[in-house]
């Protein structure tokens, strides 16, 4: 199996390096991934500056793969049009630190990847580890739980193009309770913003790192992943609401 690897984490990461240990129980792994830290990036995509790429050994001085200064979804692009010269049976997005679950996966350059994975109808699967405390993670732990799930869908032989996100409960809640398959939360989350002045008095705000779900309906992925199970929720990319699109089929367009 030729597996395609990439996250919004940046190349240096130490969860895609825990991840990429464990997928390459799998088969070759290739390495496409930001040069640096892309979180929150969404799908977006680089359109006015060049795409600079640079080769990156891996801890024992081997060819690992590219660092890509862009974003998430232009690192599988690049790889796909580029750098592989094949297609990839499987592309992983991950091992994401913090969980990508509810309305999140909508900002995270985590589960942007993998969609654009699943645009060139390759499997593709987000992996994120979910955090209550601050650094360091076990992110060996995580990766090899990740691993456990990647292998179980892939058991199942899904159609090309599936689209799963994976989230890994925070590790130090205790023992992960099992795997939950659920639907993504629609919630809104809480967030704060902190008012600052910089030296020369201007007013910034900035984004808290503190946030959650208020409303974690049940049986959602936000609800099972803080009960403590690993949660999987299959995703697509299509926008479109049938329903309201049969509602405006009736209207009169003068």
């Amino acid at each position: 199996m030729r597996i395609l690897l990439t996250n919004d984490d940046g190349i240096y990461a130490p969860g895609l390096r825990a991840l990429r240990h464990e997928l390459k129980k799998f088969g070759s792994v290739e390495v496409v991934a930001p040069a640096t830290e892309q979180s929150a990036a969404g799908h977006s995509v680089t359109l006015t500056t060049p795409l600079i790429v640079q080769e990156v050994q891996d801890e024992e001085g081997k060819k690992m793969g590219w660092a890509v200064e862009g974003r998430p979804a232009d690192c599988v692009k690049l790889a796909l049009r580029e750098l592989l010269g094949y297609q990839p049976d499987l592309i992983v997005s991950g091992l994401n630190a913090g969980s990508n679950a509810g309305i999140n996966v909508l900002y995270s350059g985590t589960v942007a990847a993998a969609i654009e994975g699943a645009f060139y109808r390759i499997t593709s699967i987000a992996c994120s580890l979910e955090y209550t405390k601050a650094f360091p993670l076990d992110f060996s732990r995580g990766a090899s739980l990740s691993a456990k799930v990647i292998s179980q869908i892939l058991e199942k032989k899904p159609t090309p193009g599936s689209l799963f996100n994976v989230n890994i409960p925070s590790l130090e809640k205790g023992q992960v309770r099992g795997i939950k398959t659920a639907p993504q939360n629609i919630a809104v989350y809480e967030e704060t913003f902190a008012r600052r002045v910089d030296p020369r008095g201007r007013t910034y705000y900035w984004l808290g790192a503190d946030f959650g779900c208020p409303d974690p309906h049940p049986d959602t992925d936000t609800s099972a992943l803080a009960e403590g199970f690993i949660t999987v929720t299959p995703l697509q990319f299509n926008l479109t609401d049938h329903d309201k699109l049969k509602d405006l089929s009736g209207w009169h367009w003068p």
